[in-house]
């Protein structure tokens, strides 16, 4: 018999809505916090940017949405899929193979919609408190806010789906950039490029965002320079931009504005924009000391989800980056839902935490810094574990073509991937 329990879920983003779904199936009874008016999580569109541009300062009006409003997807369409809901085959506005993000957003209300989750969400609500109320029988207090009214509940499982992409992640440690006096912002505040034109740019990182970021502010800025730590880089004046160039990483700021870097060039820059990431935030999360977060690390997590003290009742969708997103979510949420129902068996407590151990001492002993613990890389390993966990498999042809995915990023690079991609996959 299933074992149907009270569920919170925090978010109705991808990783939100998803939970939502697997948690229905096994007939648990589900509330959904979305502080927001409206579904869809980093994938709406918001032209608000945030008063402090850094996103440092902790009394700022926090805006969620980092998107900008040229983004568009860096994975194919065919790999943003959910096993029977697939996003090639739901065609709205923008056909394109990496479509803009309204296209993801009209996907996402469709997958809602299909599967009823609406009538799951109680919007406009933010979450304030998720307290542990008893760690032997775990359960928990979740306190939230609705246009000003405080309800506190009790639940017995409390799934985290609130998503990372909002509290920036900056590059502090630079020499003299706390003494900068010239504008500094993060990603999470760009929209469009009309506040670059005619300014001389320092870009700091290389991610996907931070590419394609700079690219769109060359054709307006007077010069963009990029900085990344990467020892896979090409320095040098891009082939592409007469006014982009790519460097090393920033050596030092002088008091007088000039960004150095390690490189031996230098530049007079108007604007230093950290395309830097983000941190994990959960500002809600009151476990007595059992769960932590420190940067980009949260744990311990087994395989990324479950802390072990707390497991099955309190989990985390979506951590892991670098990755295969809504497939990853997805198998997640499965996991979640069938170990909350009973269906599927956690190791024990000790085991799990030892294997946590097992993993961060791998990590160490391959020199990977503790803010990528969670980057899993675009491999199918991780999934193919998840999934069988509930007895799943990728198909196939699927997997084929994730593997094809990331022979394209180890062969083309980060600049050639989508197109090789394309050739063989496009639409």
């Amino acid at each position: 018999m299933t074992n149907s329990l009270k569920v919170a879920v925090i978010g109705a983003g991808v990783a939100g809505l998803t939970a939502a779904r697997e948690l229905q199936r096994e007939s648990h009874q589900v509330i959904v916090f979305e502080k927001s008016h409206r579904l869809g999580g980093t994938w709406v569109y918001d032209p608000k940017v945030e008063s402090d541009p850094l996103g440092s300062d902790p009394n700022r009006d926090v805006v969620h949405g980092s998107l900008y409003k040229s983004l568009r997807t860096n994975s194919p369409r065919q790999l943003m899929f959910f096993s029977d809901f697939k996003f090639e085959e739901k065609l709205y506005d923008d056909p394109r193979i990496y479509p803009g993000h309204q296209e993801v957003l009209n996907f996402l209300e469709d997958f809602a919609t299909h599967f009823k989750l609406t009538e799951l969400i109680q919007f406009n609500t933010l979450v304030t408190r998720v307290e542990v109320v008893d760690s032997v029988v775990n359960s928990f207090e979740v306190e939230s806010e609705t246009n000003g009214v405080t309800l506190v509940e009790v639940f017995d499982a409390v799934v985290v789906c609130n998503g990372h992409n909002t509290q920036p992640r900056l590059a502090a440690d630079i020499p003299g950039i706390e003494t900068w006096s010239k504008k500094q912002m993060h990603s999470h505040n760009y929209r469009d490029s009309e506040p670059f034109r005619d300014q001389v740019v320092v870009v700091i990182g290389n991610g996907p965002s931070g590419i394609d970021i700079s690219r769109e502010i060359a054709m307006v800025a007077k010069e963009v320079h990029m900085s990344s730590r990467s020892t896979h880089l090409n320095v040098g004046k891009s082939d592409k931009f007469d006014n982009m160039w790519q460097h090393s990483t920033i050596l030092k700021i002088e008091t007088d504005g000039t960004v150095i870097f390690q490189d031996g060039l230098s530049v007079e820059a108007d604007i230093i924009f950290h395309c830097t990431g983000y941190k994990l935030h959960y500002p809600f999360l009151k476990t007595n000391g059992i769960v932590s977060i420190q940067d980009k690390r949260i744990g311990p997590l087994y395989k990324h989800v479950f802390p072990p003290q707390l497991a099955p009742n309190l989990s985390f969708v979506g951590i892991p980056e670098m990755s295969f997103t809504f497939i990853i979510i997805e198998c997640q949420s499965r996991w979640i839902a069938q170990a909350l129902s009973q269906k599927v068996s956690l190791p024990s407590e000790d085991e799990m935490l030892f294997d946590v151990q097992q993993y961060y001492q791998e990590l160490k002993e391959k020199g990977v810094p503790e803010h990528r613990t969670h980057y899993i890389g675009f491999q199918t390993s991780y999934i193919d574990w998840v999934f069988d966990q509930t007895g799943m498999a990728l198909e196939k042809h699927v997997k084929e073509m994730f593997e094809y995915f990331n022979h394209c990023l180890m062969s083309a690079g980060i600049h050639g991937y989508m197109d090789v991609f394309s050739h063989k996959y496009g639409i």
